[in-house]
């Protein structure tokens, strides 16, 4: 296995991202992407490098404004952002000469699974998702606050004024006034853990007008490609990734794993191994196809 560098655009920018190459053939090419905020040196690369060892190219990029990627302002979590950022992903694969003529394949850890759905469900393209660990969030059983939404328009409409984008930070000790305030998300991108040189602890408070109100379950209902969920009981939202299962009509399987909570999926070797596997053999069934 070894990795090389890969870029393409979206809208103009430049996004940055390593492409991880198998010793041999690739049996396809999968596209990955993860949890909100992350860079392509976390779970992203964990996956894409568990792929390539299974036999598979496989790429983690940085979203437009995380990373080494362009795009302004620093920070801004746009799902509909990501998804496009993935269709493009695609297309750059397809053309390069490294990936072009292999079967498209998809991964997405956390919210990257919910934005992969999206981007699944519009791009015939893409030939089989997995979904590991994925929050898929759902807004009619959990309504969106209406008043993080008027803060995160608020605060866009401050930036496209005055070029000035508030941040907030993504993870605190304590919580608090945070992007992600679940402790375990501390201990990953707060720690040496998970804070990788390309991370940057930070969230666009005009994300709050994009994630809030974003749904997953009407991307289910349109899924046509095989899928995989890989989840656990201790995982985030299990009741939600229930339904988004049911909801989906297109072949599909379920994994129940034992983790700890939700963070470990992005960097236990148990985990990612064993999700990598079942990726694989979703996989190898599509490029046999």
């Amino acid at each position: 296995m070894r990795t090389e560098h890969f870029t393409f655009t979206t809208d103009g920018d430049q996004l940055v991202g390593t492409l991880y190459l198998p010793q041999g053939t690739p049996l396809g090419a999968v596209v990955t992407t993860g949890p909100l905020t992350s860079v392509k040196e976390q779970a992203a690369g964990a996956y894409a490098r568990a792929m390539a060892e299974r036999g598979f190219a496989a790429l983690a990029f940085d979203h437009r404004t995380f990373g080494e990627s362009d795009g302004l302002p620093r920070q801004f979590e746009n799902p509909l952002g990501k998804a496009r950022d993935i269709q493009h992903a695609v297309t750059a694969l397809l053309a390069d000469e490294r990936t072009t003529d292999l079967p498209i394949t998809a991964v997405g850890v956390c919210a990257g699974a919910g934005y992969m759905a999206r981007a699944v469900a519009d791009d015939p393209r893409i030939r089989a998702f997995v979904g590991v660990a994925g929050y898929y969030a759902d807004t009619a059983a959990a309504p969106p606050s209406q008043e993080a939404i008027a803060r995160g328009r608020a605060a866009e409409q401050v930036w496209r004024e005055t070029g000035v984008a508030e941040q907030i930070p993504a993870v605190a000790p304590d919580g608090g006034d945070v992007g992600m305030p679940l402790r375990e998300a501390y201990e990953y991108y707060g720690t040496p853990r998970g804070a990788v040189p390309n991370y940057t602890n930070g969230f666009a408070v005009q994300s709050f007008a994009y994630t809030s109100d974003f749904d997953t379950i009407e991307a289910a209902a349109r899924l046509a490609a095989p899928y995989a969920m890989i989840h656990s009981e201790n995982a985030l939202a299990p009741a939600f990734a229930r339904k988004f299962y049911a909801t989906v009509s297109s072949p599909k399987s379920e994994l129940w794993l034992e983790s700890v909570g939700q963070i470990d999926f992005y960097d236990d070797p148990r985990l990612i191994d064993a999700a990598a596997d079942a990726a694989a053999a979703l996989f190898r069934s599509v490029s046999a196809g």
